[in-house]
């Protein structure tokens, strides 16, 4: 099943697909009150976008009975989701707080090309499992502290 190219959806269809895939994970069920809740809209923005989700097949949605994922809306937020959190991890591992990674994660990952996402998914992976921190993290985080690389970072003057 292929998802859908970067920009054919628009942050805010993502953004419901990912919030009926987190609320159906914690309660078992999404429905258009818990929807607009989450994303603080009134019911019939919901009830409209839920339609529009459904006519694109991310969603089943029936009145008046909530709502599931299809298979691609699940294979679209297990994306959004993988791509969030390495998102989020990224911007923890150069030092920004968690409350900003998370907020900076959710607007980024609605805008980041595919390819680019899959590769810093690779590298936070890589560099997370590492046996050790890089050398090159820790020299980043000393420079993010003090505003001087370590003596033995230091670019060679060339003449």
């Amino acid at each position: 099943m292929e998802l859908p190219k970067s920009g054919e959806l628009s942050k805010s269809e993502e953004s419901y697909v990912e919030t009926i895939h987190s609320l159906i994970r914690e309660h078992g069920y999404a429905r258009v009150a818990d929807i607009a809740n989450t994303l603080e809209v009134k019911p019939p923005s919901v009830t409209n976008m839920l339609q529009r989700l459904d006519e694109q097949k991310f969603v089943d949605y029936t009145r008046y009975r909530g709502v599931v994922l299809t298979d691609k809306g699940q294979l679209l937020a297990e994306t959004l989701e993988r791509r969030h959190k390495a998102l989020k991890q990224f911007l923890i591992m150069i030092g920004v707080s968690e409350k900003n990674a998370e907020k900076d994660a959710c607007e980024i990952e609605h805008q980041i090309n595919p390819e680019t996402a899959e590769k810093l998914a690779k590298f936070v992976e890589f560099v997370r499992t590492a046996p050790q921190p890089p050398p090159f993290l820790t020299n980043f985080r000393q420079f993010d502290r003090t505003g001087k690389r370590p003596k033995h970072c230091r670019a060679s003057k060339k003449k």
